[in-house]
């Protein structure tokens, strides 16, 4: 049986990015850099990197490459978890009602 991430086609520039915009938000975040090196991962991320925009390029491709079948059991397990809210519940059915009808009919 393969891991879920083996089979992803992730090219490594957007892994990389990824990384990158990591690091940069670490940088903001951290007292002791100083307010230069702060003001350069800002501006690395706005205009480089896109803020966000790598995570969800990720995001995206590892959504594609997801088995129907397991993300309907994950559901389905959502909707008898106790645990679950009635809000959660309800939000994991529609889900489990959106999938189905995109699933093609054997």
């Amino acid at each position: 049986m393969s891991n879920s991430r083996e089979n992803t086609n992730v090219d490594a520039s957007t892994e990389d990015r990824v990384n990158a915009m990591r690091g940069y938000k670490a940088a903001l975040k951290n007292p002791r850099v100083s307010n230069e090196a702060k003001q350069h991962a800002s501006e690395v991320l706005n205009n480089e990197l896109g803020w966000d925009n790598p995570r969800q390029e990720l995001y995206d491709v590892r959504a594609r490459n997801k088995d129907p079948n397991r993300v309907a059991g994950g559901l389905k397990g959502a909707q008898s978890n106790a645990r679950n809210t009635e809000r959660g519940k309800q939000a994991s059915a529609e889900k489990l009602d959106k999938l189905s009808q995109q699933a093609p009919e054997e």
